[in-house]
Formats: structure tokens, C-alpha cells, sequence
């Protein structure tokens, strides 16, 4: 009997010991009734009791708030009130509010979601709480820019504060936050490029920034997991990312170029990707499809082209796959037709596949919306080479001195003798051959852009010459030879141009051409307006080369001189178009 005794003693002991076990300290205890005060009563915390025991009593807790403690103090805290909270009265203090959190020395989880609460985060009140390692602040109305104090918890692992109102750029000083695993700001007003120190941080696993008004490239993101940029005005260069990756969703954004196909074949972890509404064009990496772990694929919305064949294979996990509105042509693998389970969306693309619920624009479609983007197959890149891109500049840019030799000798001519010119190859580059520019050596000092009212030569964006041409339509092309294709277009500001595509695979001398093309402006030469480069993804090199000038109905030089038609030097007279 007395074994059993002693036996019952060292239980009640021992369950006296036990985590949780001891009353809240009172200090505490006041500073959570103070919180549901400054919360305005929210009925989430009716059943918060002036007797609650918040650490060891369980009849207060409901799925949407609770506490957990550790011995007498707070060690988490979860208050979600009900979605659509409407913002505190103005009474409300996020300054008091968060003194108030701060006198809950040891707590490491906080959620406080559909609050309504509003202001901006007090820094200095935040970094007092050294133990969070976990807060959830989102579904609020938190305004301004993530406070500095944030990088004093050196603890933090997970910050989400998705659908606010923080703004501002993203920080750099996130790198100095050793533990940040996971960072979600989804859905807030952030603004401008991102930090380049995120490649800095190696605990970072997961980063959510989807909808907000975030632009730019996006840094190396190697050590990321989990990736949703979606929604914003990123691009053009898609990201470097890491063979651990499991998903990755960019969709909304202005990336363009190609998808990089090597580095995805080897994201053997890769669940999910999505990149559809951007601006992607070239082949379709149907190698994809074929991921081990892959689940989710997305394309809609692009460029793509390809021509698909009936045998590819598809993972075992593959649960969703969405191809259309592309410019995908040949027949629609046979593991995506015949499979239960799976949603396969391919419309508005140029496939065979045979199914009338899904309708497909005919082939020679695809086939002329993807020369008018300037995309022809892997294979003729290949045969064309460096040289043909580079030759077909030094053509245009002989056109063009050619012109300018031939006005001269007439004008030279039909003029009385002016003061002293200067050449024009002042202050070009070395590196030209002497008998390329020898011709053009004398163009009049007097004639100034301004003198001309011709625009000054720029770098023209990509997404302006597709606003000009609506993205390189067919019915915008002049004509086309062996190097590329000429279209006629209108600039924002009414300006209509020509352009012309190049397709090429080297840069190392165009800056030299376009400077020289750049310098020869005359009122009888259709002066170039500017130059566009579009780079390869993978290693840089340009892909593309589009040269915009004016645009004139005067027809070219060779008609000129064949027809040995000289104009007056009384006249003014219209300007030449380099063939």
C-alpha cells in the first residue's frame, strides 16, 4: 500500500513539471486582454474569460484563436478573424498594438490575419520580440515599407504578409537575416527591380511576390525551392534557378526570348511551372513533359513553336498541361490524349489531334506568325551562321555610304563652294576599313538633326517595335531575303518606320556598324532612327538585330540611278531608301 502511494506522489510530481502546466504569468495575461481591447472586442476572442487560464485551460481555444505556452510565458500567439475584415477605427494605434505584443518576451509564432489592422509597421516596437522565428500578418491593411527593425530577429525563418498595402522596393537588407527561409509578400504595392542580394541569402527556400509592381530581371535564384513571381512587369531574361526547384510561376510577366531547355531537363524535383501571358518565343522543350516530378505545366499565352510528335512521353505525375494559343504545330503526344485523370488544354495553336472541341488555327498560320516574329527552326540557325547576320549589316551600311556618295558628287556639282567640311568618320572607330568609309568621308558640318527634323538615333525597346508592328503581323511585312524580313509599322508617337529583322548569332562588331549607320543623316537619305538587339537567353550572344528608319514611298536607290534621274539643286529633293 504504501509503494502505491509513494508510486502516485511521484506522478503528480512529475505532472507538475510538465510544459504548460503552470499558470500564465499575470503580466501576461493582462497584456492579451489588452490586445483583444486595442482589437476592438472582435468576436473571434468572445471566448477570452477574465478567469482563462490561456496556458494550461483548453476550453477558450477555437480553431482561429489560441495560445501555447511554454512553462508561464507565451510562446505563440493566433488570432485570424473572419476574410474581409473591414480597417480598425481611426482610434486604432499600431503602435500601441505592437508594445503591447512586445511584452510577450518569449514569443516565436504569431498570426494575426482579417484584423483590419492598418498603419505601417513600427520597426522599432518589432524588433523587441528577439525570439519570433514565424509571423503571419497578412489579409490587413499594413501600409509603407518593410521597417528595418525586421533584420534585428535574427530568429525569423517565415515572414508573410501577403494581400497588404507595403510598398516600396524590396530591401537589400533581407540578406542580413540569416534564417529567412520562407518570405511571402503576395499581393501588396511593391514596386521596382529586386535586390541583387537575394542570390546572397542560402537560407531562402521559397519566395512569394506574385502581384505586385515589381519590373526588371530577376537575380540568380539558385537556392530557391518555391518561386511565384506572377503578375507583375518582370523580364525580359528568364532566371537562373537551381536543380532543387519545385515550382515556378511567372506567369503575367514580360519574359521573352526562349525557355532555357537544358537547365530545366535536369530540375528533376520540378512540380510545377508555369509561365503563361508573358512573351516567350522559340521551340517548345517538349522534354518537359516528361519531368519525373512534374504535375503542373503551363505555356498558354506565347510564342512557342515547335512541331510535336505523337510518341513523346509524359511523366507518371503529370496532372494538368496547358499548350494553347501558341504556334505549336504536328500532332498532340499520345500520353497526353489517352489520359484519365489529366486536364489537357491545346486550343488555338496548329495541331492535329483530330478533337473539333478544342479548334486550331490552320498550319501555314503558325508557320507565318512565326517568320514574322523572326523564329525559324533550330537547324537553320545552324546553316546560317554568324556570317550571313554580319554580312547582311556591312550591305546595308555599303547601301547607305554608296548614297551618300552619289548626292554629294551631284550636290558638289550644283553648289557653290561652302566653307570646309569636316569627315565624317571623326570620331568612328579604327576598325572599319578605310575604303568602307572613303567615300562617305564628306558630309556638310551644317547638317544637324535639328536642321533635318529628324529624331535623334536611340536604342528602340522590343516591345516598342511590337506595338509598331502588332507583333510583327503578316500584314505588316514588306518583303523578305535570305537574312531576315523588312516590315512597315507606326511608332507611339505617329511616326511611321521601316524596319528591318536580322537574324543573327554573333555580336561582337554590330556596335561599330551602328555607330556608323547612326552618323549618316541627310535630307536625301533615309536616315536611320534607331536599333533594337535581342539577346539569346543562354549565353548572351544576339539573336536578332532590327534597324528602324523612316519610312518613304520614294522608292530606293538602284530605281534612282537606273533611270539616271538627278534632282535640281533648286529643289528639294525626296530622300533615298537604301536597298
Amino acid at each position: 500500500m504504501g509503494g502505491h502511494a509513494l508510486l502516485i506522489l511521484l506522478s503528480v510530481a512529475s505532472l507538475s513539471l510538465l510544459p504548460g502546466a503552470m499558470p500564465l504569468q499575470p503580466s501576461q495575461a493582462w497584456s492579451l486582454f489588452k490586445l483583444r481591447q486595442l482589437l476592438g472586442d472582435p468576436p473571434v476572442l468572445g471566448t477570452w474569460r477574465n478567469y482563462t487560464d490561456f496556458c494550461y485551460g483548453g476550453d477558450y481555444k477555437t480553431a482561429s484563436a489560441f495560445v501555447e505556452c511554454y512553462e508561464d510565458s507565451v510562446t505563440q500567439l493566433h488570432i485570424m478573424g473572419e476574410p474581409g475584415a473591414r480597417p480598425l477605427p481611426t482610434t486604432f494605434s499600431i503602435d500601441a498594438f505592437f508594445t503591447t505584443l512586445s511584452r510577450l518576451p518569449d514569443l516565436k509564432v504569431l498570426t494575426l490575419t482579417n484584423l483590419g489592422l492598418w498603419g505601417p509597421l513600427p520597426g522599432g516596437k518589432i524588433s523587441r520580440l528577439q525570439k519570433l522565428e514565424i509571423v503571419n500578418v497578412s489579409s490587413n491593411y499594413l501600409y509603407g515599407e518593410l521597417p528595418r527593425g525586421l533584420s534585428q530577429l535574427g530568429s525569423l525563418q517565415t515572414l508573410v504578409a501577403d494581400h497588404n498595402m507595403l510598398g516600396g522596393k524590396l530591401p537589400g537588407w533581407l540578406k542580413d537575416m540569416p534564417l529567412l527561409a520562407v518570405l511571402s509578400l503576395r499581393n501588396n504595392t511593391l514596386q521596382g527591380t529586386l535586390p541583387e542580394s537575394l542570390k546572397d541569402m542560402p537560407s531562402l527556400r521559397s519566395l512569394v511576390l506574385a502581384s505586385n509592381n515589381l519590373s526588371g530581371n530577376l537575380p540568380e535564384l539558385s537556392n530557391l525551392q518555391v518561386i511565384d513571381m506572377a503578375n507583375n512587369a518582370l523580364g525580359p531574361k528568364f532566371p537562373r534557378l537551381g536543380r532543387k526547384v519545385a515550382s515556378v510561376v511567372l506567369a503575367g510577366n514580360k519574359f521573352s526570348d526562349g525557355l532555357p531547355a537544358d537547365m530545366l531537363a535536369s530540375c528533376y524535383l520540378l512540380e510545377r511551372l508555369d509561365v503563361s501571358g508573358n512573351r516567350f518565343v522559340g521551340p517548345f522543350p517538349a522534354a518537359l513533359l516528361s519531368l519525373p516530378s512534374m504535375e503542373y505545366l503551363s505555356i498558354a499565352g506565347n510564342r512557342f513553336t515547335g512541331r510535336l510528335s505523337g510518341n513523346a512521353s509524359c511523366g507518371e505525375n503529370l496532372r494538368f498541361v496547358d499548350l494553347s494559343s501558341n504556334l505549336l504545330t504536328g500532332s498532340l503526344p499520345g500520353c497526353l490524349l489517352a489520359a484519365p485523370g489529366k486536364t489537357v488544354l491545346f486550343s488555338a495553336n496548329c495541331l492535329s489531334t483530330g478533337d473539333d472541341s478544342q479548334s486550331q488555327h490552320p498550319s501555314p498560320f503558325c508557320r507565318n506568325q512565326a517568320l514574322a516574329v523572326g523564329i525559324v527552326p533550330e537547324q537553320g540557325r545552324k546553316k546560317s551562321g554568324a556570317k550571313a547576320g554580319v554580312v547582311a549589316v556591312i550591305v546595308l551600311v555599303g547601301a547607305l555610304v554608296v548614297s551618300a556618295a552619289v548626292v554629294f558628287v551631284v550636290r558638289k556639282a550644283r553648289l557653290p563652294k561652302a566653307r570646309p567640311a569636316r569627315r565624317l568618320v571623326e570620331h568612328a572607330s579604327s576598325a572599319y576599313p578605310s575604303n568602307l568609309l572613303a567615300d562617305a568621308r564628306y558630309i556638310s558640318q551644317t547638317v544637324k538633326l535639328g536642321a533635318l527634323g529628324i529624331p535623334a538615333y536611340r536604342s528602340f525597346s522590343l516591345v516598342e517595335l511590337e506595338a509598331a508592328t502588332d507583333n510583327f503581323q503578316v500584314s505588316s511585312l514588306m518583303g523578305q531575303d535570305a537574312h531576315g524580313q523588312m516590315y512597315r509599322g507606326r511608332l507611339s508617337n505617329g511616326t511611321p518606320v521601316t524596319i528591318r529583322s536580322l537574324k543573327v548569332n554573333k555580336s561582337q562588331s554590330f556596335t561599330r556598324h551602328i555607330e556608323m549607320i547612326s552618323k549618316l543623316r541627310h535630307r536625301h537619305l533615309v536616315s536611320a532612327l534607331g536599333h533594337c538587339f535581342q539577346y539569346n537567353l543562354d549565353d548572351s550572344t544576339v539573336t536578332h538585330l532590327y534597324l528602324v528608319f523612316e519610312y518613304v514611298h520614294n522608292g530606293n536607290l538602284r530605281g534612282r540611278i537606273s533611270r539616271k534621274f538627278f534632282f535640281s539643286s533648286q529643289s528639294h529633293s525626296p530622300p533615298l531608301l537604301p536597298s
